[in-house]
């Protein structure tokens, strides 16, 4: 195998180190450019979602970028499931998620792509239903995945990333 001119100079672990090293200083480099202030990392938090349930934020902001924490359908004020099934929920869960990009200055339109966690594949059709509502023109990019669980034994949970210029 042929060996990089650092690594031929100055052995494979000093190259993997200059390596890595020169790697962390370019990171450092882009984001003190002009433009680049904002790629500090923000916790965004509001009343008008439900609290975080463990160690997490509600969304981080880094620069363009937001990313949400998966909501479940809790309603806000009261901290307690949404009664009613799939639907019910994924609008709670929605609506949720709505409540948190607003927070941070961003709307669904903004949102680029979903991750959707369902207990049960056979209600893909009434989540569909309902999360096309939300996403009527460009929607985004998104997956859906069936779990076992979900915390607090809810049907549905959704996460978002959302960018905005």
């Amino acid at each position: 195998m042929r060996k990089s001119f650092a690594e031929a100079f100055f052995g494979r672990r000093t190259a993997i180190f200059a390596t890595v090293f020169l790697m962390a200083m370019f990171c450092l480099a882009m984001t003190a450019l002009p433009g680049n202030a904002d790629m500090a990392k923000k916790v965004v938090a509001t009343d008008k979602a439900p609290a975080a349930i463990g160690p997490y934020s509600q969304a981080i902001q880094v620069g363009e970028f937001l990313y949400t924490s998966g909501q479940i359908p809790l309603d806000p004020k009261t901290g307690a499931m949404v009664e009613g099934g799939i639907a019910e929920q994924t609008l709670q869960s929605l609506e949720n998620l709505k409540a948190v990009l607003e927070a941070a200055g961003y709307s669904m339109a903004d949102v680029v792509k979903t991750t959707v966690f369902i207990t049960d594949m056979g209600q893909f059709g009434a989540v569909n239903e309902v999360y096309a509502k939300y996403f009527e023109k460009d929607a985004p990019a998104r997956s859906c995945v069936a779990v076992k669980t979900l915390p607090r034994d809810s049907l549905v949970e959704i996460e978002a990333v959302a960018w905005k210029k």
